[in-house]
């Protein structure tokens, strides 16, 4: 039988879990999570031993998932891993490798226990997906069990999903409820970008996505207009503070409407077209290489714009969009919580 987990890890982990060959869980007070008993309760014991500060109703829900984590989840289940560092979607194999490596330079934030992780095909873009898939693994929980959209992410991948077994039930225990309150909120804001991205990259040409791009600046204050159609060396749009466009900065924009991940030679060859006091701007649906965000960090005048940094451009400019794009785009403005700054 073939059983499927889904995981989430914070976006500061990067490309590690996919080059590494891992999936990684936190509470690094704990130590090595694979010498606590095999039960359930020796969990929820070593918890409030190692966080005595830790709200009592979370307590059994975490318990639970460190103990799925080490002796549910097994080699040869498959395992979903939505990346929010580049809106990916990641899909793999478990393998019997585990370990804990605790790294102290991170402190808190350290992620120290891993399980191993085949990474199957590569990265999927999150619109090649139902809307019920990507609701699905945006669930609440650290480690869930994929129960419904199985077979889809499997074929992702060329494995027929046949007689899927469920993973075991998760405690019905509440959260606290700012902590389902500020969960609530980041599942809001993921379907939002979902929403503004496939949109964009269903219902504009791209041509038009190069229009789209230049209203976009212009609603930041600039002046922008395209380039022409052929023998642009890789300029789509140019944008500048002044009506004619002789005073710098001059930003030179490349646009492309893809899903899927920009590689560094795309973003070398707009650096190319660079002259004196211009600046070179990289607008993608998808995400970049890990290459390319590399040169951006080294190139003062390069900056890249990935799909979720478009989407807050798009949503701070939205009041001052053309009618034409806030039908493409038909957004509410609504409040969430936000408990961050607690």
């Amino acid at each position: 039988m073939t059983r499927i987990w889904g995981i989430h890890m914070p976006a500061w982990v990067g490309d590690d879990p996919v080059e590494k060959g891992w999936v990684y869980i936190g509470w690094p007070d704990l130590g090595d999570i694979f010498k606590i008993p095999a039960n359930r309760e020796a969990f929820k014991e070593a918890l409030v031993k190692a966080y005595p500060d830790k709200k009592p109703g979370s307590v059994p829900v975490d318990a639970g998932t460190l103990y799925r984590f080490t002796h549910e989840v097994q080699a040869g289940d498959y395992i979903v891993y939505p990346s929010k560092h580049n809106r990916m979607v990641n899909i793999g194999r478990v393998t019997a490798k585990m370990g804990h490596e605790p790294d102290p330079e991170l402190g808190d934030d350290d992620l120290p226990n891993w399980r191993g992780v085949e990474w199957l095909g590569h990265p999927f873009p999150r619109d090649e997906f139902s809307q019920a898939a990507l609701n699905e693994i945006g669930s609440f929980i650290t480690l869930f069990s994929v129960r419904t959209n199985g077979a889809e992410f499997l074929a992702k991948v060329g494995v027929a999903a046949g007689k899927t077994e469920p993973a075991a039930v998760i405690e019905e225990t509440p959260l606290p409820d700012d902590e389902v309150s500020q969960k609530a909120t980041q599942v809001a804001e993921e379907s939002t970008a979902d929403f503004i991205i496939r949109r964009l990259h269903t219902e504009l040409s791209g041509y038009d996505f190069e229009d789209f791009v230049a209203h976009l600046m212009e609603c930041m204050g600039y002046y922008a207009r395209k380039t022409q159609k052929s023998g642009d060396g890789g300029v789509d749009v140019i944008a500048h503070t002044d009506k004619l466009g002789f005073q710098p900065p001059i930003v030179k924009i490349q646009c492309k409407r893809q899903t899927g991940q920009i590689g560094e030679q795309l973003v070398s060859q707009l650096l190319g077209t660079l002259g004196e006091g211009e600046f070179a701007l990289f607008v993608t649906l998808g995400s970049y290489s890990a290459p390319a965000r590399a040169r951006e960090r080294n190139t003062p005048r390069l900056r890249l714009v990935d799909g979720e940094q478009l989407v807050e451009m798009i949503q701070a400019a939205y009041p001052k969009m053309s009618p034409r794009y806030r039908r493409i785009l038909p957004l509410k403005q609504i409040y969430v919580p936000d408990l961050t700054g607690e």
